[in-house]
């Protein structure tokens, strides 16, 4: 329920904030009552929840840098998200296995950045590898819009559009060439996302007056926000996230 919650909440602040969010293709989304990895290149730090709240109902556990859990009251939102950190340096066995069980036992999915860190193009095997383990399928999805907050706040559009989804169970072995036939799959389905994703980039931004009826919307945001931070503070004592893992 919390996660449904913070979902809301965050596109919520998404919406005051830009309000020009256009999603494309979703439905090519899977069946919510089937697991899948959604995938993505990582381009800015929201592009998750917008990827997220397009294939709601569907809730998913999330790939984090082991950084992003130092402070108590965000790393307390994140697990609450279904996020769990990885030592990206010295990767352990449950950065597979955990994911793999959840998606095989579970009924969430999991969201992954196989390009490993937002800008870059490079895929990586850890999508091929937890996917055949758990003998689901590939989701592809492209972001494009405001890499910056400023762009954000400005109103540019935001695009977020949904691949066809990969099946990789013709591929027998995930060793160093079935891995590098994956990656480009994922590649491939990421540059025709990108491509069908452009044309609507025309960098025209949204009429400064329609933002007017926000300003009422965003005063009751900033006291729902301070509710749930005071909520989070007080249940970060409580409620060990840790001890109810998806």
């Amino acid at each position: 329920m919390f996660y449904a919650y913070l979902r809301g909440l965050v596109v919520f602040i998404l919406w005051v904030v830009n309000g020009n969010a256009h999603y494309h293709n979703e439905e090519n989304i899977l069946d919510k009552d089937e697991n899948y990895i959604l995938v993505a290149p990582h381009r800015t730090f929201w592009d998750p929840v917008y990827m997220a709240f397009a294939a709601r109902p569907k809730q998913f556990i999330f790939m984090a840098k082991k950084e992003l859990f130092t402070n108590r009251l965000f790393a307390w939102w994140i697990k609450m998200c279904g996020a769990f950190p990885i030592d990206r340096e010295n990767p352990s066995p449950d950065a597979i296995r955990y994911p793999v069980n959840v998606l095989k036992k579970k009924d969430r999915s999991l969201v992954m950045f196989p390009s490993g860190s937002r800008h870059s193009q490079d895929v990586k095997g850890g999508v091929a590898v937890i996917a055949k383990m758990a003998k689901v399928k590939i989701m592809p999805a492209a972001y494009t819009g405001p890499m910056t907050l400023k762009g954000l706040i400005a109103g540019e559009r935001v695009d977020m559009n949904f691949g066809h989804p990969i099946d990789i169970s013709d591929i027998k072995r995930m060793n160093d060439e079935g891995i590098v036939e994956v990656a480009n799959r994922i590649q491939t389905e990421f540059n025709r996302l990108d491509a069908e994703n452009a044309p609507y980039q025309t960098g025209k931004k949204r009429n400064i007056l329609t933002y007017l009826y926000r300003i009422p919307l965003a005063l009751v945001l900033i006291i729902v926000l301070l509710l749930t931070l005071i909520f989070t503070f007080i249940a970060s004592f409580v409620w060990d996230p840790d001890k109810h893992k998806a």
